[in-house]
């Protein structure tokens, strides 16, 4: 492949165009946003091969997202923001060379995530020496030496780290996990950490599994679907289609969000006709436009009607054979919602009696429902005792375990989920790692180790020195920007296996290393013939994935073949296993797996049955539960609104719809009507009233914190927007600043990026010249004594 010219158009402050936010998503817009870059930078022939490919049987997955596959395909089984990160990897544009001296890394640090994003694939290795602010090309044997050779130094193998994005295969992440377990550690952050962490911890608490209980059919069958805290025209496109499914069915949807989304009200399908030249479809009967940190204690007014109801009406409203066959906590629950505040749950969620009502009286018609959400519930303080209410809410009336009902954490990264079950976690139980030391012939470590905020916080402070990053943005993607990037310089040895480049190549310690891999979308040969890999969805299907282009240069190694050449080198005889037969043939890694996964039995022998096979789940499949008791546990949770003092704003981070996680594809969000530009903050229009703002303004968001820390944004603009009252909105991965590292879920330990205590000040004026819209000059964002 040669390397174009990137087409690279930084915006400046002024550039800002504001429309009225749309009220429905997808349509012909969406084809042309899909199809008009993937031409544009990908040409035809490439374009074809990968938009056709994905999704579909023989294909590779969609790397944007775990949402499952119909069982009837469509030729076009994409969206819009599918499209757009398959552009994003598979463009045939490559850095060459001669960047890497042209370009220092002080340079790099101040360029926005979308510049570097755009600068084209990475396809040899670099290497940053101590003192050095360049890197420069190696050899692939050199770089590994030099990792592994640090790794060996290490006086405990607890000093290195070792993250994983999900976009990982099984097939990867299997083999990295059993490489830094022989390596001695269990140092595993990943991307689950920040994210979905809370629908594990609360899940795992109540019904002995963090995955969801549902399949695909569930959300078409379910009388009613409630969906808290997500985005799914933007952050899960495809499940669009299965709401409309829903809806065409006699379903009714209930949408939970502080903010009113396009994809939560109509649905323009454009594989159909009423998508093309008709109104589409109409999505939410219900919007509770909820008060950010509210969700619980609506979760818990709902339970209590439903309490009330059964009393009216003896055995006519709970499942009482469901619930005393499987389920245990009834009756403290009872006692304990009878005390439910009804003033405290409206203060709380910013709703009137009269809307919770009618959500109640929705669920009580309801004979099948689904409970569905993301990261608007996940990265509460109160995550998991929120998930819990999830679950309190469908154990009463027996909603799990029967078709059209159950519990759906939506995750978004593709492989998030697999990740998980392949062993990438810092708390891995015994009933994996046993197994795992027998098929090896070794002793795994079984002390937790460092998950995503640990790993930072013992960055910071010394003891963990060496980083190693299986894909992924870590120092976009955590809270705290700051300190992350303090403790990211901190270290003696950072390596990154990426494709492209993001903010985490311009921060580094003493020695940094990346390390250049084939992305899904292309095909991988090894020694043995075309390798495929798999994936697992939200909803536990597993299935195959094969790259359908060629790789944009020959210098490129497979995830696979990397994590085998380090561990070849770093590990020596720790662990009996055969890396060179990993990278040659796939088949080998996978029967490891059977002996080792639970529910990966005759792995590869499944995995080729058409359409891949689907994880077992107690709950869903048997009405089984892994708990203490066997049973599903109701449970009781104090109630703990979040406060905010009178003059400030309850601020959560978010998305726009040109950006995946931290990639950002351009600047704009067009379904919010922002264009050219990301430098935003959402307020409700009687909020800036009330605080004497006007509508674009310029204004510094000072995150109010318990550390006494005082996080700023410099010089973003006010958009006034029907956001919730007393809540504001900015994106992620800007917004990141003002998450203290500290304030993490209850429970879970993640990013608290929905809930920050936030004031507005006049902005100041000390703007660094020249300064690009999404770039990060220090003036842009500041943490100060």
């Amino acid at each position: 492949m040669t390397r174009q010219t990137p087409r690279v158009r930084e915006v400046g402050e002024d550039d800002l165009e504001v429309h009225p936010p749309e009220s429905w998503a997808a349509g012909l817009p969406a084809v042309y946003h899909s199809m008009e870059p993937a031409l544009d930078r990908m040409g035809v022939v490439r374009a074809g091969r990968t938009l056709l490919s994905m999704n579909q049987k023989g294909g590779f997955d969609c790397m944007s997202c775990a949402w499952p596959d119909p069982g009837h395909r469509s030729a076009f089984e994409f969206r819009e923001n599918g499209a757009k990160v398959v552009t994003w990897e598979a463009t045939p544009v490559t850095v060459p060379s001669e960047f890497w001296a042209e370009h220092s890394i002080s340079e790099l640090r101040e360029r926005s995530e979308y510049w570097l994003g755009m600068q084209g694939r990475l396809v040899e290795p670099v290497y940053k020496a101590a003192g050095e602010d360049h890197y420069r090309p190696v050899g692939w044997d050199e770089a590994i030496s030099r990792i592994a050779a640090k790794l060996k130094s290490l006086e405990s193998p607890d000093h290195a780290a070792f993250y994983t994005s999900g976009r990982a295969s099984n097939e990867a992440a299997f083999i990295y996990q059993l490489f830094v377990r022989g390596f001695g550690t269990n140092n595993l952050p990943d991307c689950s950490n920040m994210c979905h962490e809370s629908s594990g911890w609360g899940m795992g608490q109540t019904i002995g599994v963090g995955k969801a209980t549902v399949s695909y059919d569930d959300y078409v069958q379910a009388d009613l679907l409630i969906l808290i805290g997500q985005n799914p025209g933007t952050n899960h496109p495809r499940m669009l289609s299965a709401l409309e499914k829903q809806k065409q069915g006699g379903g009714q949807i209930v949408a939970v969000n502080p903010l009113p989304e396009a994809g939560l009200r109509r649905f323009k399908n454009p594989q159909n006709a009423k998508g093309v030249i008709g109104r589409g479809t109409e999505l939410a009967d219900q919007f509770l436009q909820i008060r950010a940190g509210g969700d619980m204690a609506l979760l818990q007014a709902v339970s209590r009607r439903v309490l009330q109801a059964e009393k009216a009406a003896p055995g006519t409203v709970l499942d009482h054979e469901f619930l005393a066959q499987h389920c245990e906590g009834l009756e403290a629950l009872e006692a304990h919602l009878v005390e439910l505040d009804e003033q405290a749950v409206l203060a709380a969620t910013g709703l009137t009696s009269a809307e919770i009502d009618e959500l109640a009286d929705r669920y009580l018609r309801a004979e099948r429902v689904v409970i569905t959400w993301a990261m608007g519930v996940t990265q509460q303080r109160n995550g998991v005792a929120t998930i819990k209410e999830i679950i309190n809410l469908l154990l009463l009336r027996g909603n799990i375990g029967k078709p059209g009902a159950g519990a759906s954490p939506v995750r978004g990264h593709s492989n998030v989920q697999g990740d998980r079950t392949m062993g990438v976690w810092e708390q891995m139980p015994p009933a994996f790692l046993d197994p795992l030391g027998a098929e090896f012939s070794f002793d795994p470590p079984r002390d937790h180790g460092a998950d995503a905020v640990e790993t930072v916080q013992q960055m910071r402070d010394g003891r963990i020195t060496s980083f190693l990053a299986l894909g992924g943005n870590f120092v976009g993607a955590m809270s705290d920007t700051e300190v992350t990037e303090a403790a990211m310089e901190n270290l003696e040895m950072n390596v990154q296996i990426s494709t492209k480049l993001n903010r985490s190549h311009t921060v580094v310690g003493e020695e940094a290393i990346i390390l250049p891999v084939l992305g899904r979308t292309e095909i991988d040969r090894q020694a043995t013939g075309e390798q495929f890999v798999s994936v697992e969805d939200t909803v536990c299907a597993v299935h195959p994935s094969r790259g359908s282009v060629q790789p944009v240069s020959e210098n490129l190694l497979s995830e696979v073949a990397v994590i085998s050449r380090i561990a070849r080198a770093a590990l020596d005889d720790k662990v009996h296993a055969d890396w060179e037969a990993f990278e040659r043939d796939y088949d080998t890694i996978r029967e490891h797996i059977s002996r080792v996964v639970v529910g990966c039995e005759d792995y590869n022998e499944r995995i080729r049955q058409e359409g891949g096979f689907v994880m077992e789940n107690g709950p869903r499949d048997s009405r089984t539960f892994n708990t203490p008791t066997g049973k599903a546990r109701l449970t009781v949770n104090e109630l703990d609104p979040l406060e905010c003092p009178p003059g400030r704003l309850i601020l959560q981070t978010l998305r726009s719809h040109d950006q995946f996680n931290t990639t950002i594809y351009g600047h704009n969000d067009r379904y919010r009507g922002i264009r050219k530009g990301r430098r935003v903050v959402f307020v409700n229009p009687q909020d800036l009233a009330e605080l004497g703002f006007e509508d674009r303004q310029l204004v510094d968001v000072h995150g109010e914190c318990s550390d006494g820390r005082d996080r700023v944004l410099r010089r973003f603009r006010l958009i006034s927007y029907p956001t919730a009252r007393g809540c504001a909105a900015a994106y992620y991965p800007e917004a990141n600043v003002l998450v203290p590292l500290e304030d993490t879920v209850k429970g879970s330990n993640t990013p608290v990026s929905k809930g920050v205590i936030v004031r507005l000040e006049p902005a100041s004026e000390d703007r660094a010249a020249g300064d690009g819209e999404d770039g990060r000059a220090p003036s842009d964002r500041s943490v100060t004594d």
